[in-house]
């Protein structure tokens, strides 16, 4: 589920690539963003699956040697690793096949297709387009023409390895804070996963806005749909609530879930719970850890299926009795 608004007329807009930057160190994350779980899937994944709503055509940059899932994209690495942003964009504006090209990194889950729609309008009469945000501009959501390539390979010559030594040579406009506020008023378009903290909080935000959307859907649909989502709750002891850092975790399911289903959604709210809790895939308790079900009964059949209002209790089997 996407909270993004729809592009309202996409074929109005020039046509452009889209060019996703995968090939950065993490170094800070500790692990491939490209391959986070994000809604379920890797990050590069939902982030293809959410621009293929504008792009035909989408380009993802990644290191030499670096795994990734598959994707319907065209996959190009970097000839020297490391390059930086300018690397990135120069091989991207490369391999892709329209002049105009909108750029971003592969940790922005929530970019607002609106505000990219916005920068493509605003690219027709410039060689770059790109947000000024939060007292500094944003060159990983930007619009480049491929014509601006030769310049950034002058500048990796050089080893300049910002962007923003390109943007006094070219045709640059610069999107003020009020320009974008009207299609993303809180700036998440510019919210990157650098570390584990960043990415917990991103799931949990993510969660959030789905869970209002479902709650705004049930509001305005008919009765007879009212009822196509459970709310869940699960309690953490001990141990799990530590590794959480929470008490209470609330769950949207469709109809018909199970209890699997309940800890795969609760893995991606709380990823900490992963190895430590919840097996590797997420969908069971390791050994040593009870599901209690509304207090009642302790549960040993994972595909036991869920009804609204159900409160699910995580705890060490030995508290269990």
């Amino acid at each position: 589920m996407s909270y993004q608004s729809p592009i309202p007329n996409p074929q109005s807009l020039p046509p452009a690539s889209a060019i996703i930057l995968a090939g950065g160190k993490s170094s800070r994350m500790g692990q491939p963003k490209a391959l986070l779980l994000f809604d379920g899937e890797p990050l590069i994944v939902h982030l293809v699956r959410i621009l293929r709503d504008v792009f035909s055509d989408i380009v993802i940059v990644a290191a030499p040697e670096q795994e990734l899932p598959p994707v319907v994209a065209t996959l190009v690495r970097d000839s020297v690793a490391y390059q930086g942003p300018v690397g990135g964009i120069y091989y991207g504006l490369q391999a892709a096949r329209e002049e105009l090209c909108f750029v971003t990194s592969c940790d922005a889950p929530f970019l607002n297709l609106d505000l990219v729609a916005f920068l493509l309008a605003l690219a027709t009469e410039h060689d770059v387009v790109v947000p000024y945000w939060e007292e500094r501009l944003q060159p990983l959501f930007a619009v480049y023409r491929r014509s601006v390539a030769p310049l950034l390979r002058q500048q990796l010559e050089r080893g300049e390895l910002r962007p923003i030594f390109l943007y006094d040579k070219v045709r640059t406009h610069k999107v003020s804070p009020e320009e974008i506020q009207s299609f993303d008023p809180e700036g998440l378009s510019f919210r990157n996963l650098n570390s584990p903290e960043e990415y917990q909080e991103a799931l949990v935000l993510w969660h959030d806005r789905q869970r209002r959307e479902t709650a705004t859907e049930k509001r305005n649909s008919a009765p007879s749909a009212s009822s196509s989502h459970l709310s869940l709750t699960v309690e953490l002891l001990g141990v799990a609530r530590l590794k959480a850092q929470t008490a209470t975790v609330s769950l949207a399911l469709p109809v018909g879930a199970t209890v699997t289903d309940a800890f795969v959604s609760l893995a991606e709210i709380c990823p900490a719970l992963i190895g430590s809790t919840l097996s590797a895939d997420g969908r069971t308790l390791l050994p040593g850890y009870a599901c209690n079900l509304n207090g009642r009964e302790f549960i040993k059949d994972m595909q036991t299926v869920l009804t609204n209002g159900d409160h699910i209790l995580i705890l060490s089997s030995d508290a269990g009795g």
